[in-house]
């Protein structure tokens, strides 16, 4: 069993205004030109002023799976995360590479830099992780400025305008999902793709425990039993022990969902704690921007996801 104390509430940086300057970075997989002209024009029209980072249209010499350069990709997000003038740090995509660049980063220097609004999600799990614990700040996991589901989603860019500019109007988060196990449950919320949670275990930048957290977790194209090899992996390492609750995103291309349910059931329904399924974050359209890192109330039954404070300050 893990010792590993409660997770607490990280700190939360502050909101964004019209006129703030947002950099776009790669740090997982390469970017289609078309698609980030897109995004940088809807930040543009929510007052933002957008700055894409020097490689973010780049690709890797060598693995075109990358974005560019692993230490490039790193220098980009470090450079940005340092710059005064910048307001807030988007993701421009997924993909892979995260885990590639995390260790290549300066963090003394980005916690020196202050706290900032963060944005991504899937690759950019392993980031989340490593800012809660490296800079023990909240981060967002939403949808990214070169995401096909965010430029064509109206209601995945609301909910994260809203969620940086008006955090105090998404204080509840509403999903349509049911509940797997119903009841309510408070803790501090963190999480991801399941895929990299699992492969994150036992690294520098990844936390040994859930305990005490509303663990949120999707993936995205992985067969039935690569989700159970990961869900077993959780149980094995002790990671969900003294779990307060779970949320569960998509499982997009993962297989029927009536397999993927029961795979869920199986593996997370004798936990005894409240488990929300299909909560309409991650892979998915219309996604939710969830904050990591904040205290909230969780109701499986309602759907509801009701936080103590607004994601941002």
């Amino acid at each position: 069993m893990s010792t590993s104390a409660s997770l607490t509430p990280l700190r939360r940086p502050p909101r964004l205004a019209p006129g703030a300057r947002v950099a776009v970075v790669a740090p997982s997989g390469p970017i289609p030109e078309e698609r980030l002209a897109a995004g940088l024009d809807v930040l543009r029209g929510w007052g933002l002023d957008p700055v894409a980072a020097p490689h973010v249209l780049d690709r890797h010499r060598e693995f075109g799976y990358l974005a560019a350069d692993d230490a490039d990709r790193a220098a980009d997000l470090q450079n940005a995360w340092c710059d005064p003038a910048v307001d807030a740090v988007i993701c421009a995509r997924g993909g892979y590479g995260a885990q590639r660049m995390v260790d290549a980063l300066d963090w003394e220097a980005m916690r020196a830099a202050g706290p900032k609004a963060f944005v991504g999600f899937s690759d950019i799990t392993t980031l989340h992780e490593a800012f809660a614990v490296r800079l023990g700040l909240v981060t967002l996991h939403g949808p990214m400025a070169a995401g096909a589901d965010f430029v064509k989603s109206a209601r995945a860019q609301e909910h994260l305008r809203a969620t940086l500019f008006a955090p105090e109007s998404v204080r509840t988060i509403r999903s349509d999902g049911t509940a797997l196990v119903p009841g309510r449950a408070r803790g501090v919320t963190l999480g991801g793709c399941l895929s990299l949670i699992a492969g994150g275990i036992g690294t520098p930048h990844t936390r040994a425990s859930a305990r005490g957290g509303l663990l949120c977790l999707e993936d995205v194209g992985e067969e039935t039993y690569r989700l159970d090899r990961y869900l077993t992996q959780l149980l094995r390492a002790g990671m969900l022990d003294g779990v307060a609750g779970l949320l569960l995103g998509s499982w997009a291309e993962c297989g029927p969902y009536d397999k993927v349910r029961a795979l869920l059931v199986d593996r997370l329904g004798g936990l005894g704690v409240p488990v929300a399924e299909q909560f309409g974050f991650g892979h998915c359209d219309d996604a939710l921007t969830l904050p990591f890192g904040v205290t909230a109330e969780l109701d499986a039954g309602a759907g509801t996801l009701t936080l103590d404070e607004p994601a941002l300050s």
